[in-house]
């Protein structure tokens, strides 16, 4: 705990008061562990986060589980098909059930006692119980899942935002990549030693590409300012109609989502003129995806809630869940997918594949880690955003604004 933490007497509501508009955050929204249990309670709990794809759950028996902060779900295809949301967490005395991040089986069992239940959540068996014991009254208890052409979400939250309107305003641009149809081919996970805002704050601006990511700054040109991006963009407007792509721009940001509704966007980013997609040296990693004919040169991004952010190039999908472990550790989520048909070795490699987002995520690593160490200092004070932070400023009034809904 810091020196400016422990002279620091203001309640939650003073500090949210007193943020200066245009600056970042004071340090106890990144130091305090009562603010981070508020924002578990208002912000991650009730919002919707990606937990994978529906190509990791094909077949009845198939699971994976996702955590987040103090709490685990299992999603897993049950036996008519559907998808089936547990708390794992054991109906006898609370241990975890699933231990595995992914799989395929025919019951859960708790590794502690020895209790079953069946893939829809049912207490299937409990040795020595007494005879009057209800095992209907002891399944799992359930957790809300969603899905979104093809890509599967998991609230904690009995009343959980609807995604009517994401699943209708994002059918047209999520189809033309034949999102429905695409395979995870690669994940990887990233354990990152700073308050949970610090990885997302970071990834919502490229104020910082241009000196922490050279791969990256090669080729997209995000790293440019609005105007420079507008005139790099010529080339991808002009070649978008011949390669099947439609000028889709969708913006209903969590800071502006419809009222209990998931925030949600979709929109296209040119490239630099002779790169075709996120590789080591631009050129295509995997065949085209969906209706997709050719490159334009551009990019989509993606963002469901606020804490699942994705990239669809012409040729494969990149997938990041920012999640909290605690209020200093966090993990993000990588997920890799391409067309459901491509064969490892013939049309893709994996190394190749994962290339640039990995080398990109090492390197956030550390500037998040640096900038949590710098945050903890007693010399810390807000500064102010640049003109190229715009998103990130955004993100955190957003925050603040949660932490004050009832």
């Amino acid at each position: 705990m810091s020196a400016v933490m422990k002279n620091d007497q203001r309640s939650i509501e003073e500090l949210i008061a007193s943020q200066k508009p245009g600056h970042s955050l004071d340090q106890r929204f990144y130091t305090d562990p009562a603010i981070y249990e508020l924002e578990v309670e208002k912000i991650v709990n009730r919002n919707w986060i990606l937990a994978g794809h529906v190509s990791q759950l094909a077949e009845p028996g198939d699971f994976t589980v996702l955590d987040v902060g103090k709490e685990s779900a299992i999603i897993v295809r049950g036996k008519d098909g559907s998808l089936n949301g547990f708390a794992n967490v054991c109906r006898h005395r609370g241990s975890l059930v699933c231990l595995e991040r992914q799989g395929h089986t025919d019951k859960l069992v708790c590794p502690y006692h020895g209790w079953m239940y069946d893939i829809d959540g049912n207490l299937i068996a409990a040795r020595n119980m007494h005879e009057d014991f209800d095992k209907t009254a002891h399944g799992l208890k359930p957790v809300s899942v969603g899905e979104i052409h093809g890509l599967i979400l998991v609230c904690f939250d009995d009343n959980p935002p609807s995604l009517a309107g994401a699943i209708r305003d994002l059918e047209e641009p999520m189809g033309m990549y034949d999102f429905e149809n695409l395979k995870v081919v690669a994940q990887k996970s990233y354990a990152i030693p700073a308050n949970w805002k610090l990885m997302i704050e970071n990834y919502q601006e490229c104020y910082h590409c241009a000196t922490s990511h050279p791969e990256y700054a090669l080729m997209h040109t995000m790293m440019l300012d609005d105007e420079k991006r507008e005139r790099a963009s010529t080339h991808m407007y002009e070649n978008m109609e011949a390669c099947g792509i439609k000028d889709i721009c969708i913006d209903h940001v969590d800071s502006a989502a419809r009222p209990g509704e998931i925030g949600y966007g979709f929109a296209r980013t040119a490239m630099f003129s002779k790169y075709k997609t996120g590789s080591k040296d631009g050129q295509p990693v995997a065949p085209l995806l969906g209706s997709i004919t050719g490159y334009d040169g551009g990019q989509a991004d993606l963002s469901f809630g606020p804490f699942s952010f994705l990239l669809a190039y012409n040729d494969h999908v990149v997938c990041y869940v920012f999640t909290p472990v605690d209020h200093n550790n966090s993990n993000c989520e990588i997920y890799w997918l391409v067309r459901s048909d491509a064969k490892e070795g013939k049309d893709y490699d994996v190394d190749a594949l994962t290339w640039l987002w990995d080398i990109t995520t090492q390197a956030d690593k550390e500037i998040i880690v640096n900038n949590s160490k710098g945050v903890h200092s007693k010399y810390y004070e807000p500064g102010p955003f640049s003109g190229m932070e715009d998103l990130e400023q955004i993100y955190i009034e957003w925050i603040l604004a949660e932490l004050q809904r009832s």
